[in-house]
């Protein structure tokens, strides 16, 4: 089976007034269908813009970018945008939740971006569903500042399934959560991963977050340093069991 994602010799520069700064300087790495991985790395390292590249929010300065085949190195920003729509469910770490809507308008948001929209009954039973999936079927009508923190990244998650993407990819999902959280959250990302076989990318600076991957990808200064499969992988249910009752829950 072909990779997900195939880039070969990425580089990317940014001009920072007269310097020109390499963010990538070089980076080839594959990834096949149904992997979980985790990228980690120092600030600086190059991780953000690799994980930007892959969730085509931006363009290489050079080298190749497939998905799915496809090469998307030098699809313009149009193009860019109906991949990411149609490919690519986003988690970050601030959630990016509309204060004033409801979590199911919140999940329901990527599916008015797309084309042969769905009627509004079709897009609320999707999102209902989506947020089933998360645990979040019986808070569809709260608006953020009623839910936890972990509520709000499940919200987040629900609305990057919304669209089937073959790729899920997460930026810091835990970086503001609790440690219980944290975990619930890794949870859902291994049993997506298991259950529907989605493709995960997580981008952390934890190592014991990075530990739920099934693969660990260590970047520094613009490079990939090591690219190792994880021995022993956490499992987040399991580690569940052994937390405290008393940690915050979501």
């Amino acid at each position: 089976m072909p990779p997900v994602i195939d880039i070969s010799h990425l580089v990317k520069t940014f001009v920072v007034g007269e310097v020109e700064v390499r963010a990538l300087r070089g980076v080839s790495l594959a990834v096949s269908p149904g992997e979980f991985i985790a990228i980690t790395g120092p600030s600086g390292s190059g991780k953000s813009t690799l994980m930007h590249i892959l969730g085509c929010l931006d363009r290489p300065t050079s080298g190749t970018y497939l998905l799915d085949g496809r090469d998307v190195s030098r699809m313009n920003k149009d193009e860019l945008a109906d991949i990411r729509n149609q490919k690519i469910g986003f988690v970050f770490q601030g959630f990016n939740l509309l204060a004033r809507t409801t979590a199911l308008d919140n999940v329901e948001l990527p599916l008015l971006y797309r084309s042969g929209r769905l009627r509004t009954h079709e897009r609320q039973m999707r999102a209902l569903e989506a947020l089933k999936t998360v645990g979040l079927s019986d808070r569809a009508d709260h608006k953020p500042n009623q839910l936890s923190g972990g509520q709000q990244q499940r919200v987040a998650i629900a609305r990057a399934l919304i669209t089937s993407p073959s790729l899920l990819l997460a930026d810091e999902p835990t970086g503001n959560l609790d440690t219980r959280t944290s975990v619930e959250i890794m949870g859902i990302f291994q049993r997506l991963n298991r259950e529907r076989g989605l493709t995960v990318l997580v981008i952390t600076h934890e190592h014991d977050i990075a530990e739920y991957a099934t693969r660990v990808i260590s970047c520094r200064d613009g490079l990939i340093v090591a690219d190792r499969p994880v021995a022993h992988r956490r499992d987040a249910d399991e580690d569940l069991r052994k937390l405290p009752l008393e940690e915050t829950v979501a």
